[in-house]
């Protein structure tokens, strides 16, 4: 169950290493450009694991699913283009909005292999996965909120403004 780690790690050791660095050079604010940042890597992990991990992640869907392969790579260009939204001022916005949903969306193919043990990652752990996933899932829709739509230029006045 390395996939949380990994995601927190993503999320976590350069917002951190921003509040640090920012306090050091006067610039307090950092971490808040930083903390977008990881989020769209965040989501550049997620979609890559959908070309690395196919066959996994097509097991985690139900067997009354067609083109099982074919979603997961449709979603994973969705989660590439979504990353690549979160880097562009005027997308930021509705690109934020846009991974929320689909960490919400996405969450009930989680919440199907936890409880049929199916796919990659923790699932086999069956039920006890979603204890450690429910909460991630929680934290990266907050963590979206926070750092991405909450801090989005309010208008193409401010478009080109990337901290």
């Amino acid at each position: 169950m390395t996939t949380p780690l990994i995601i927190l790690t993503i999320l976590f050791l350069p917002t951190l290493m921003a509040v640090i660095i920012g306090r050091l050079v006067g610039r307090p604010g950092l971490y808040r450009f930083v903390g977008r940042i990881a989020f769209a890597m965040a989501f550049t992990f997620f979609a890559m694991g959908h070309f690395v991990k196919t066959d996994g992640m097509a097991a985690m869907l139900p067997s009354f699913v067609p083109q099982k392969t074919m979603i997961i790579y449709a979603t994973g260009v969705l989660e590439a283009l979504l990353a690549i939204g979160l880097l562009v001022p005027f997308l930021r916005k509705q690109a934020g909005l846009a991974c929320i949903a689909v960490l919400v969306l996405f969450f009930p193919a989680n919440v199907y292999a936890a409880l049929n043990g199916a796919g990659l990652g923790g699932h086999q752990w069956g039920p006890v996965y979603l204890a450690v996933r429910a909460p991630l899932q929680m934290l990266l829709i907050v963590w979206g909120y926070w750092f991405v739509v909450r801090d989005a230029p309010n208008g193409s006045k401010q478009t080109s403004s990337i901290l």
